[in-house]
């Protein structure tokens, strides 16, 4: 019989690559890694990895074994929900993750109302980007995500996860409010042509990896120019303020920008056509599961109005 637990671990090592990152993902030592998954190939009788030098990589067998767990993981994520829903009363640890601007402005009143619904629930909010969700769902250290995806940077398929659509919000153009006397796009002009007149100027993005700096550098060069980045930060509040201190122009979604009587006057807001989804992500199987389902609704409640659905 094939332990359920080494089988996840040949997922994670299909998924990351190395034996060192499984290890660090699920806080075991590369040796036990090893060990488990040596196990694993005496238990199915075949090779399931070739090992040249330090590399490891699937066989032929190891991949098609791979493909199996994710059936058996998703099939065991099922059973939990439905021993979950037998239950009488949700209670627990519920572990959430969310990007800075989605914890700012819709996680905290979801959580109210998850409160007021589910007192027996314990819900756990981690901060996480949503380029490193789908591994922490995966290694178990979130059940239910908050992700989003670009225009421009589409979200690739992610096996044994799933997502439903929350809502969708608008991208605008940030600069200096006289930058340097330059006139302001007109309404019905083209993102293109609204980036191409800045792209003399100096740009503000996000930290390198994040899907924000991906985002803003490929609308740039759909454009035609790439940016010149002068500097770089992850929180939006701190992105305007060095708009408003003239060190640039960013790009920045509608939920990183404050309320219109806390705008900035020294910020001028273009909007954009380009868009950022977010969607509520959680592991194959779990749709169901009641904790999951009840925090997915209480986010949608909490959605503000001015928020269209996907």
């Amino acid at each position: 019989m094939l332990d359920v637990r080494r089988l996840r671990l040949l997922r994670e090592l299909a998924r990351r690559g190395t034996i060192a990152a499984v290890a660090e993902a699920l806080a075991f030592s590369p040796s036990a890694v090893s060990q488990q998954l040596g196990v694993l190939e005496r238990e199915a009788g075949l090779a399931l990895l070739e090992r040249t030098g330090r590399r490891v990589r699937l066989t032929p067998a190891g991949e098609n074994l791979v493909r199996h767990a994710e059936a058996v993981l998703e099939r065991l994520e099922r059973a939990e929900a439905e021993l979950a829903e037998a239950r009488e009363g949700l209670a627990g640890v519920l572990r959430i993750g969310a990007f800075p601007t989605a914890t700012r402005a819709i996680v905290p009143a979801a959580l109210v109302s998850l409160a007021r619904r589910h007192p027996g629930l314990e819900p756990m909010v981690c901060e996480t980007d949503p380029a490193a969700v789908a591994h922490a769902l995966r290694a178990g250290d979130l059940d239910v995500a908050l992700v989003h995806v670009y225009d421009f940077v589409p979200a690739p398929p992610e096996p044994g996860l799933a997502t439903e659509p929350l809502y969708a919000e608008a991208m605008y153009l940030a600069e200096p409010a006289d930058p340097a006397g330059l006139p302001g796009a007109p309404e019905e002009a083209r993102d293109a042509e609204v980036l191409r007149r800045r792209q003399d100027a100096p740009w503000i993005t996000a930290t390198p990896g994040t899907l924000c700096r991906t985002m803003t550098v490929r609308a740039c060069q759909a454009a035609g120019f790439t940016p010149r980045v002068r500097h770089q930060a992850d929180e939006f509040a701190t992105v305007l303020a060095l708009v408003a201190a003239g060190q640039g122009v960013a790009l920045v979604p509608q939920l990183g920008i404050a309320r219109p009587g806390d705008r900035d006057p020294a910020v001028r807001l273009t909007r954009l056509r380009l868009q950022r989804r977010t969607r509520i992500a959680f592991r194959s199987g779990a749709a169901g599961h009641p904790a999951v389902a009840a925090f997915g609704a209480a986010l949608r409640g909490a959605v503000p109005p001015e928020l269209p659905p996907e």
